[in-house]
């Protein structure tokens, strides 16, 4: 038996389709406009611009950004989406201006596999990456090519595995060398 189309049933199918097409920001626009591969997905709760870039197209795309006007990386993090599945390096940027009442705020996002977690350092455009890139070395293991003095930072520089991954198992014992 057939399923019976109704003009319910059709404006239902519309609009589901139609909340998952992503509105690009004012950002987005302007890198289409320019010819800078990314993707706009979906923004945050408090409205702020998120796109997605391909790790090849990370330095291209953080140089644009920075020549629009986003002169402050506000701060780099990274996540783990799961065992088995990407991780996740992120960017906040804001523009700072003198004529503006709030800054523009934009979030890019590059997703890496698991098995090769490698992407270019925005070091050398925004020096405030330094620590942050270091963090999320240490933590989830990505590496971030490029970075001058990429080492841990908050674990022993001999611990083995990285803390922060959803897959990561706890050792029995750490022994402290040279503790006294």
């Amino acid at each position: 038996m057939a399923e019976e189309t109704t003009p319910e049933t059709n404006q239902a199918a519309a609009a589901s389709e139609a909340s998952q097409i992503v509105e690009a920001g004012k950002t987005s626009l302007w890198l289409t406009e320019n010819g800078f591969a990314h993707e706009a997905i979906e923004r945050d709760r408090s409205g702020t611009e998120i796109i997605k870039v391909d790790r090849e197209y990370l330095l291209p795309v953080a140089t644009a950004l920075y020549a629009y006007g986003y002169n402050y990386l506000q701060f780099q993090c990274g996540y783990d989406l799961g065992a088995g599945q990407d991780f996740v390096s992120v960017y906040h940027l804001i523009k700072v201006s003198d004529n503006a009442d709030r800054p523009q705020e934009v979030r890019v996002k590059v997703f890496l596999p698991r098995e090769d977690p490698r992407v270019p350092s925005v070091y050398w455009i925004w020096k405030t990456a330094d620590f942050q890139e270091r963090e999320s070395f240490d933590m989830f293991g990505i590496v971030y090519e490029g970075h001058p003095n990429l080492k841990r930072i908050l674990m022993p520089e001999d611990w083995v595995g990285w803390p922060l991954r959803k897959d990561y198992i706890s050792p029995d014992f750490y022994e402290l060398q040279d503790a006294f």
